[in-house]
């Protein structure tokens, strides 16, 4: 076991920069690609990767301190240290069970393939951390380890099944043929439906409201380039920075949204070639069967509508954790909360407006979430003693942690709980309802298209008898 662990923790330890290339080389060789082809696509995948981290690592850099300073000038206190997914995640793969979830994701991922259950294979492995928080949290709060494997294994059921029905969404706004995404991020959606189906039923939510419509409405002003810029100035005057500290911070947002969707294109130049080999390895070999190619959620980066949503939404996260009776986290590491982007971009196909709407209104729970999690992650690092320099006694929590609700009514339920068991058939309920709702809806190209059919039939004139 230890040699197992020592191997996989060499493997983390070069980066998913490295480690999903390497899956992706394998399986481009399995696919019958010749070695340079997918040599050239994996190698291509790893820089889309490490330039796609390295931007959004620039962008956190320069919000995350302008957002300390916007808490700071309120003058807010509170207990709970946020240290963001990647505290989360060095702290849970300290736990002694964590790489068992390997074996987990793999084994019931393979299960689901053979039996026709999902059209998903998730090469994401570097992510296997979060099965194993899902896992920890329920033994924590239940006592029980068995029930914290079998929520984690119902977490890899619907992640792959989150993959299936976001898949024809994610390949028109990427432009990536048979690929998606199994991050558990996207289970935001699930919470975030019933809210969207009433947006359904308002007029003014049913216009289009993506960048690329903007543009058409308020010109430069929807450029990435220039949308950064502005929204750096505001935080930038929000936070105090003062005019030189703020025309900076608007450079660096800007930089940043002009830099995303030229990196994205990167992942469709190295995934297309596989996506290919697979249809063609498949085809072969299982007539009407076709496999999605699950990754992280990065290759959604390039989409601006994420990162205005974003960045927009971390005041109204600060101002939140001010106002909120009970609250115990300051926002600060996960202050840019990638679930609720993400989330609303793949539900709404990207409309602004709705996207805002709905980050606004779930916001509180994820900060309540995360003050629930502290003693929890709390606990876990004093136990094996993964993280340094926090005093004894410090609470320390991840304020944008995925999928919350899951998580902790799963926990509670199988601590008994009554309204937390009911709260995981509402949690199921609304799953299967999403499912149906993203597999009837049209993706986004044909709702935008028919959106503009409607606005020229609206400016022609009538005929007169």
């Amino acid at each position: 076991m230890q040699i197992f662990q020592d191997v996989i923790n060499y493997i983390l330890g070069l980066g998913s920069a490295v480690f999903v290339p390497l899956i992706i080389l394998l399986l481009g060789l399995l696919s019958g690609m010749k070695f340079k082809k997918a040599f050239v696509s994996a190698l291509t995948l790893g820089i889309a990767f490490s330039g796609m981290s390295m931007v959004i690592g620039y962008m956190s850099n320069a919000v995350s301190p302008a957002s300390e300073a916007l808490a700071t000038n309120t003058g807010i206190n509170l207990p709970a240290l946020d240290l963001g997914w990647t505290g989360a995640a060095s702290i849970t793969w300290s736990w002694a069970y964590a790489f068992v979830f390997f074996a987990v994701t793999i084994g019931v991922n393979f299960v689901m393939l053979i039996l026709n259950l999902t059209k998903t294979l998730n090469v994401d492995m570097w992510n296997v951390w979060g099965k194993a928080l899902t896992a920890y949290l329920v033994y924590y709060v239940s006592g029980s380890l068995v029930a914290g494997f079998i929520t984690a294994a119902i977490q890899v059921v619907l992640e792959l099944k989150l993959g299936d029905m976001f898949q024809k969404h994610i390949q028109d706004l990427t432009g990536i043929p048979l690929v998606t995404v199994t991050h558990f991020m996207t289970s935001a959606a699930v919470l975030l439906l019933p809210l969207n189906m009433l947006m359904d039923k308002i007029p003014f939510f049913n216009k289009r409201a993506d960048t690329n419509a903007l543009k058409k409405k308020i010109g430069i002003f929807s450029e990435n380039s220039v949308m950064g810029f502005i929204i750096g100035l505001g935080l930038g005057f929000a936070a105090a920075y003062g005019v030189s500290g703020s025309l900076n911070l608007a450079v660096q947002v800007a930089t940043a949204l002009a830099l995303f969707p030229m990196i994205s294109k990167l992942f469709m130049q190295s995934l297309s070639p596989l996506a290919d080999a697979m249809s063609e390895f498949i085809k072969k070999r299982f007539k009407d069967r076709e496999v999605y190619i699950g990754l992280d959620w990065p290759i959604l980066a390039g989409r601006s509508e994420v990162w205005v949503t974003a960045i927009l939404l971390v005041p109204v996260f600060i101002g939140y954790s001010i106002i909120l009776p009970g609250n115990e986290v300051l926002p600060l590491a996960g202050i840019i909360n990638y679930s609720i982007a993400v989330g609303g971009l793949l539900l709404t196909g990207g409309n602004l407006a709705r996207m805002l709407v709905l980050g606004v209104l779930s916001m509180p729970i994820y900060l309540y979430s995360a003050t629930y999690l502290a003693p929890v992650l709390s606990g876990l690092a004093q136990e094996t003693g993964a993280v340094e320099g926090i005093k004894e006694g410090q609470l320390i929590t991840w304020s944008s942690i995925e999928g919350p609700e899951f998580r902790i009514l799963f926990a509670e339920a199988f601590d008994k709980n009554v309204l937390a068991i009911v709260g995981c058939v509402v949690f199921l309920g609304l799953f299967f309802l999403l499912n149906r709702y993203m597999n009837n809806a049209k993706v986004p190209s044909e709702r935008y298209a028919e959106d503009s059919k409607v606005a020229v039939s609206a400016k022609m004139p009538t005929d007169r008898v």
